[in-house]
């Protein structure tokens, strides 16, 4: 079973679907966002998965007091997306504080990678495994994840999966 086949049945055997008080909503929500004790070395972990299985790494920074972050999440641990993720990713979540208050973990990475600021969150940095950041034009642009259609975020992730984007 694939890395993403095994993060999405985590999320859901560990039933982190969290409810939004009953409130209606469009998205599967997942908390992802876990407080790693070296976020830099996950990321490292992915990259070399990466490299030795012909993929790109996914790193998205989020946090879990966000419903974007949230929502995203959400949708990334479902059978199509992790199909997608399997297939053409390795997936980090790397839980990034608020940095918009200046309270922000793991910023480094997001520097390392050519981000000097992350204006809110979730961002999602798709990178080879030699380290180059292929989607900068949009890796900061995820915060409105919430109110992205299912079929908008996984054309994106498509996309950027085929180096069309």
């Amino acid at each position: 079973m694939g890395s993403a086949l095994v993060l999405a049945a985590a999320i859901l055997a560990a039933d982190v679907f969290l409810p939004q008080g009953g409130a209606a909503h469009d998205y599967p929500e997942a908390e992802a966002y876990l407080v790693s004790d070296d976020a830099e070395a996950d990321v490292e972990a992915a990259l070399g998965r990466a490299a030795e299985n012909g993929k790109r790494a996914m790193i998205v920074m989020g946090a879990n007091w966000c419903h974007d972050s949230r929502a995203l999440a959400g949708w990334l641990g479902t059978q199509r997306f992790a199909e997608l993720i399997d297939a053409h990713y390795e997936l980090v979540f790397v839980n990034v504080g608020m940095p918009q208050s200046g309270d922000g973990h793991n910023l480094k990475i997001a520097e390392r990678f050519g981000l000097d600021e992350l204006p809110g969150t979730p961002n999602v940095l798709i990178v080879t495994p030699e380290g180059e950041l292929v989607n900068a034009d949009t890796a900061t642009t995820w915060r409105n994840s919430a109110s992205r259609s299912e079929d908008e975020i996984f054309d994106e992730l498509s996309a950027l999966a085929d180096g069309k984007a």
